[in-house]
């Protein structure tokens, strides 16, 4: 139940700001390299890991359309365009959403890691 309640949020936050339009905006790991490692790039797939430590903030940034792997959860404040929401996401937690542009600060106190696909 978490988990449907957790993808209802996501959804609701992601409405309205599927399409990153703005060129301009970079992707996630050249926007904030100390948080986005490039694991594998290819035609097909950009592979990254995020890791924000406790009160860590990325810079603004795009990612394509993308599966999104939570190794380890948090408390994350997640700011888009159209609104601010704070959200606990479990350890494991998996979601998917189209192309969007976004911060994430870490509000709670462990670290989180995911690991990133997005299509090209």
């Amino acid at each position: 139940m978490k988990k449907v309640v957790l993808s209802a949020v996501f959804s609701a936050l992601l409405f309205g700001s599927a399409l990153a339009e703005d060129t301009k905006v970079k992707s996630a790991h050249i926007a904030s390299p100390n948080q986005y490692e490039l694991l594998l790039e290819n035609e097909e797939v950009t592979v990254l890991k995020m890791t924000l430590k406790p009160g860590e903030q990325d810079n603004w940034h795009k990612h394509n359309a993308e599966t999104v792997y939570f190794e380890k959860g948090g408390k994350a404040t997640i700011t888009t365009n159209e609104k601010d929401m704070t959200l606990e996401i479990p350890d494991g937690y998996v979601m998917w959403h189209d192309q969007w542009e976004h911060q994430v600060k870490n509000v709670g106190d462990t670290t989180i890691t995911a690991i990133i696909v997005e299509k090209k």
